[in-house]
């Protein structure tokens, strides 16, 4: 998995307010940001919207290139977009650690899985 960015956004009528960007660089990061006790649990209440955007992969997937056909995926609040191969694996991950209580409440709450 290539390096992960992580913006928050406001929204307020049709004007769009960019709150915060977070940089990650690998998965692991990502997780630990949204596992309990990361970074993820003093998001501002006000958020609406939170993107997390999977850059394509430094080589080409020549065996199959729909694997880099860039999508989105959106869980609740949070929009993951990306190469199709990131995000399924990224959605797979985040399915198998919320069913090991490896994801904060607030995580679990703006994917909609808490309510």
């Amino acid at each position: 998995m290539t390096p992960i960015t992580i913006e928050f956004s406001l929204k307020t009528g049709d004007r769009d307010f960019k709150e915060d960007v977070v940089a990650l660089h690998t998965p692991e990061e990502l997780f630990k940001y949204v596992a309990p006790g990361g970074g993820c649990e003093f998001m501002p209440d006000d958020v609406d919207e939170i993107q997390i955007v999977l850059l394509s992969p430094e080589h080409p997937n020549t065996q199959n290139p729909i694997a880099d056909i860039r999508g989105t995926l959106e869980l609740g609040m949070v929009f993951l977009t990306g190469p199709l191969a990131e995000i399924l694996q990224t959605a797979e991950e985040i399915i198998d650690k919320a069913g090991r209580g490896e994801l904060s409440e607030s995580f679990l709450t703006v994917i909609g899985a808490k309510g």
